[in-house]
């Protein structure tokens, strides 16, 4: 029984030394920075009232720990009224950033609004979702059916309805 006791105090005691300090480097070793959940051939549907407002599509969508989302393989959104799109968001990269309650769309951004067959093109361009503008300090491409304007940077409400070009480089007009 003693020899016993001897055993069982030793390796405890080796139990005990070895585990010393591992936690705190188990902890730095493990800590994974990447996405928490990932979907593939993303469709959300956003409704008021029973009635669609927006619909997002993305090839990909990847949850971060910290709440942001990203779409590495782009970004489709479709604004609605009245039950018929109005305007469109098209980019080649995407991020959903929590903290800002904001989007953030780059690469061969493309906004058009239907309605007044408004096309912008631009390489980056934010989405304030609480004060539902959309901006940029890129250099900007508004088509019209009649005439082009370029400038660089953009303040405009979410649906392109209305805008404002923030330094106006110059503008022609297209030929019929």
């Amino acid at each position: 029984m003693k020899v016993y006791s001897v055993y069982i105090g030793v390796l405890l005691a080796l139990a005990g030394a070895s585990c010393s300090g591992s936690d705190d480097e188990a902890a730095k070793m493990v800590q994974y920075k990447g996405p928490e959940a990932v979907t593939k051939d993303l469709v959300t549907i956003y409704s008021d009232s029973a009635k669609t407002v927006l619909k997002m599509t993305s090839p990909l969508e990847q949850k971060m720990q910290n709440g942001d989302i990203l779409y590495p393989k782009g970004l489709f959104i479709t604004f609605y009224e009245e039950g018929k799109p109005s305007s469109m968001v098209s980019s080649k990269y995407g991020k959903y950033d929590q903290s800002k309650d904001q989007y953030f769309v780059r690469n061969n951004v493309v906004v058009k609004n239907i309605i007044k067959k408004e096309k912008l093109n631009t390489e980056e361009l934010y989405w304030d979702k609480k004060k539902r503008i959309i901006f940029t300090d890129k250099f900007v491409r508004i088509t019209s059916e009649k005439e082009v304007a370029t400038g660089h940077g953009l303040t405009a409400n979410e649906d392109f309805s209305d805008y404002q070009i923030k330094n106006f480089s110059g503008s022609f007009t297209l030929q019929q």
